[in-house]
């Protein structure tokens, strides 16, 4: 499919690009991690990168925060070339990877004033700024204890705050809420609410159909390399989900082939069926009379229907006719890319 780019300028944020890449491309042997990759981000937005492991993500990211040169294309952040002009993107950018990359022999404090002086920020100006931050990640009643003694989310938040030491306008997230429980990846995404409305630029990876529902101004759909399609979470779901979504399960599950054909015409081609659980859902446009169809024909097929839903399509419908698979399956991001991640924000405060 190819890529759309028209819905990402709906948001009327600013006509200002933050983020910009053109025909990216980087192969690792015989894997295309990225190919061809197309991208627009406005100032002041979130963008979304959604897919699952091994679709280019992570490697995306590396690129724009200068860790990786790509093999072909050109990308930019803020206006400076990420190849020619890596050090100025240096100083413009923070980054937050999929593994907090904080030293748990040292305090959270300690952290972050350790950041503030590899960006030459100064004694004072250092200590000033990580005060700023343990209170606006709610850190400052465990700044004086060490980092190994801190939960999941609290390493998070320690991190996040040590990209943000610098003030950068541009902050990328490699999958920050990966592993968090449901209390602490919510305060995470309070907390990118907050930066956003201050003016941050923020790029977002994730596997997370409701984080980026949520979060994203535009989200681009990522698989085996390649944007599938892009665009608000609104638009997706009108041009891949339909207007309303029909989902049902019969109560023979050996009877899902049947009720499929029943109903493949339905379907518009875009009809999904999983024998084993025995559901079947489609899409469909212009109204809710298809119900009575849907009914008859099952009836007048003697299949028996155990269950029948009419609901609006979400993201992992959008994401599943896309791709065929949820986002939140299928396999691994290179062992590179994870390494330079897992150290990148140190290399860039250098």
């Amino acid at each position: 499919m190819a890529e759309r780019t028209g819905a990402a300028e709906s948001t009327g944020k600013g006509e200002n690009t933050a983020i910009s890449a053109h025909g990216l491309r980087k192969v690792y042997g015989k894997i295309r991690a990225l190919d061809g990759i197309n991208l627009m981000v406005p100032s002041g937005t979130v963008m979304a990168f959604l897919g699952p492991n091994g679709a280019g993500k992570t490697t995306f990211v590396r690129i724009l925060t200068t860790l990786l040169s790509p093999d072909a294309g050109q990308a930019s952040v803020l206006g400076h070339d990420v190849v020619r002009d890596a050090q100025a993107v240096r100083t413009l950018i923070g980054l937050a990877g999929q593994y907090p990359a904080v030293d748990e022999n040292l305090t959270g404090r300690e952290n972050l004033e350790m950041v503030g002086r590899l960006y030459h920020l100064g004694g004072p100006e250092s200590r000033r700024r990580t005060g700023e931050l343990l209170e606006s990640f709610g850190l400052t009643d465990a700044s004086k204890r060490r980092v190994k003694t801190y939960s999941g989310g609290m390493r998070r938040r320690l991190d996040l705050a040590a990209s943000l030491v610098a003030k950068p306008p541009v902050l990328f997230l490699d999958e920050p809420t990966a592993g968090l429980d449901p209390r602490s990846r919510l305060g995470l995404w309070e907390v990118i609410e907050k930066l956003v409305k201050e003016g941050t630029t923020v790029f977002l990876t994730t596997q997370y159909l409701e984080e980026a529902d949520r979060l994203a101004d535009n989200i681009a759909v990522l698989d085996n390399g390649r944007i599938l399609e892009q665009g608000t979470a609104q638009y997706l779901k009108e041009c891949c989900g339909g207007d309303v979504l029909i989902k049902l399960r019969v109560a023979d599950r050996t009877q899902t082939v049947l009720a499929a054909d029943l109903l493949g015409t339905l379907g518009d081609g875009k009809l999904r069926s999983v024998p084993e659980t025995g559901e079947i859902s489609f899409p469909i446009i212009g109204g809710t009379s298809i119900l009575a169809e849907v009914v008859r024909r099952l009836d007048t097929g003697g299949v028996t229907i155990a269950d029948l839903q009419l609901r609006q399509p979400t993201l992992d419908d959008v994401f599943l006719s896309l791709t065929g698979h949820t986002a939140e399956s299928s396999g691994e991001d290179t062992a590179q890319a994870e390494t330079g991640v897992r150290s990148g924000k140190r290399k860039k405060g250098r």
